[in-house]
Parts: structure tokens; C-alpha cells; sequence
């Protein structure tokens, strides 16, 4: 017998649509991912030690600790969780849906939400994970953490040439001096607009022709510099810096559908109704960074997970399926 929904993924989007869901008695069933490299239960958020921009937390909340929250409530309304199973493949050409997991059981379903999320872009560095992993300095997101004490008043480096890393390290002037932004090229691939304003800034200072070699710091005081390689010369020279914040782009977690919705250029999924959360197929739901390339914010997810439970309960209902 097929779900009535089934949700993909089990950030702040799959949480709250599985909550939405469930409170519309549509018993839900949730993937929650976890099966594969960046994919993780729970999404960026288990990455992040310290979040200060949800709302409700006025100290502040770990990012594990509020997706444990978030778990927790979807159980209270007894969702269904399938632990660390993932989608591997589906085929929306069949109705209703078929959604092969990661331990090798099909289900079918007749609407499903992907939250599967985005996975940052990252170096590759040894040393670039170990602070990122114990929140020591390294970072892929300037609003949520370009305000910690850490950062306030000391120079730090954003890595990028892009717009997302032109705004990153404009934002970031709010609390450092001076930011640096280190990139591989003589110019940026920004929009003109974008480079020239950063350029006009006067806490940013560009690092041309530049890649990052190691991370430096100590568990003590955290990141303290970045070893960095001229790409004409080969020249290799330590700036000292405070922090890191990466900004060369993000993954959207959709290798999985193999082209079977309409994707962007970039990977994300293509929402039909920009105020919605309806996908090129009928039936079928997106919501959080799966499908947002601008924001990517856990309170925008959430959001936009309860939009998706919201237009798959009304999918659901006009097809007389509640």
C-alpha cells in the first residue's frame, strides 16, 4: 500500500514539513538521509556549534541541540523515521511514486516533499576540517557566524571570487578588520557591481593569484593564520587571521533524482510557484536548500518546509487522498 507522503532529507525543511504533515494526520514517513558524505541527519546544522540567529533562543543554541529539538517534536506527533536511510534513486514517471532507499527497500508513495538540502564547498584540507570540526575558526556561513566574539575587531580571510563571496566578506566588515579576500585569480568572477563595491570597502584588502595551502592555528586559540601559495611564483607566505569563511559555493544534494525533475544550472531544484514549493512534476515537493541558492538560512527552511506540507496536503486532498 503507498504512503500518503513521504519527506527526503531531515534539516530544518524536512522537520518542520514533517511536523506540518503529521498535524494534518497525513502520517508521513521520513528519510533521514545520513548514507552518504554530506548528507548528514539533521543537515548543516549538526556542522555548527553555535547558532544565534533562530529565533526563540535568546542565548544562542548548539546546532545539534536544536535539530535534536526538531527531531524530538516531529516524534511527538509520531512521525515516522527511517534512521541513517537515504533516497539512492526514484522514479517519478510512475504514480504512484517509487523511492528506492539506501538500504534496498522500494517504497511508493503519492507525494513526496525533498529536503535533501546542500552540501558547502569545502578546500579539501586536512587542517580546514579539524577547525571546522571543532568550531575553532573555520566556517561556510558569514550570517550565521561572522558575529561571534572570535571574529570581532580581528583580521580574518574569506576564500572566494564570487558574489556569494563579495557579500560574505562585506557582511563580515561589520565585526572584522580587515578582511581579506583570498582568490586564485587577479579579478574577481563577481558582477562588476558586486567587485567594485567590495573593492571600495575600505576594511577589505583582495589577495590576488592566491590559494590556501593549510589552515594554521592551535586548540587553543583557534585558527591564527593561513599558509598561502602564490599561483604565478609558488611563493609561500602565512597571513595571519582569526578566521576562515569559505565561500566557493555550495552542492545541492540532487544526484539522486538523475535529471528526473527540472534542476538549474547550478544543481537546485527549480520551484514552479517562487512563493510555493511545487516542482516541475505533479506531486512533488521541494523545500530548504535543495531548492534555495540565495538564503540557505535554517529559519528560511524551515519555512519554506512548511509551505511544502501545506500545498502537499492540499495536492493530496483535491485528489481525495487525506
Amino acid at each position: 500500500m503507498a504512503e500518503k507522503l513521504m519527506i527526503l532529507g531531515s534539516g530544518p525543511a524536512g522537520w518542520t514539513a514533517a511536523i506540518y504533515a503529521a498535524r494534518a494526520n497525513l502520517n508521513p514517513v521520513v528519510l533521514e538521509g545520513g548514507h552518504i558524505p554530506g548528507d548528514l541527519p539533521g543537515g548543516q546544522l549538526m556542522l555548527t556549534t553555535e547558532v544565534e540567529n533562530f529565533p526563540g533562543f535568546p542565548e544562542g543554541v548548539d546546532g545539534q541541540e536544536l535539530m535534536h529539538f526538531f527531531r524530538k517534536q516531529a516524534q511527538r506527533f509520531e512521525v515516522r523515521i527511517e534512521e541513517y536511510t537515504g533516497a539512492d534513486s526514484v522514479d517519478l514517471s510512475k504514480y504512484p511514486f517509487i523511492v528506492n532507499d539506501s538500504n534496498g527497500k522500494t517504497w511508493e508513495s503519492h507525494a513526496l516533499i525533498i529536503a535533501t538540502g546542500a552540501t558547502a564547498n569545502w578546500l579539501g584540507l586536512e587542517s580546514e576540517q579539524y577547525f571546522r570540526k571543532k568550531g575553532l575558526g573555520v566556517t561556510a556561513c558569514a550570517t550565521c557566524d561572522g558575529a561571534f566574539p572570535r571574529f570581532r575587531d580581528q583580521p580574518v580571510a574569506v576564500i572566494g571570487g564570487g558574489d556569494s563571496a563579495m557579500e560574505e566578506a562585506t557582511y563580515v566588515t561589520k565585526f572584522s578588520n580587515p578582511v581579506y579576500i583570498v582568490h586564485r585569480r587577479d579579478s574577481f568572477r563577481a558582477s562588476k557591481i558586486m567587485g567594485e563595491r567590495a573593492l571600495a570597502n575600505p576594511r577589505i584588502k583582495p589577495v590576488w593569484n592566491s590559494t590556501v595551502e593549510e589552515v594554521l592555528g592551535n586548540d587553543t586559540e583557534g585558527v591564527t593564520g593561513v599558509r598561502l601559495r602564490n599561483v604565478l611564483t609558488s611563493e609561500v607566505s602565512d597571513l595571519p587571521v582569526r578566521g576562515v569563511f569559505l565561500s566557493i559555493g555550495h552542492t545541492p544534494n540532487t544526484g539522486f533524482l538523475k535529471g528526473q525533475l527540472e534542476l538549474d544550472a547550478k544543481g537546485y531544484i527549480v520551484l514552479k510557484n517562487p512563493a510555493g514549493s511545487h516542482t516541475s512534476v505533479e506531486g512533488v515537493f521541494a523545500a530548504g536548500d535543495v531548492a534555495d541558492s540565495t538564503y540557505r538560512q535554517a529559519i528560511t527552511a524551515a519555512g519554506m518546509g512548511c509551505r511544502s506540507a501545506i500545498d502537499a496536503e492540499r495536492w493530496l486532498a483535491a485528489r481525495g487522498i487525506d
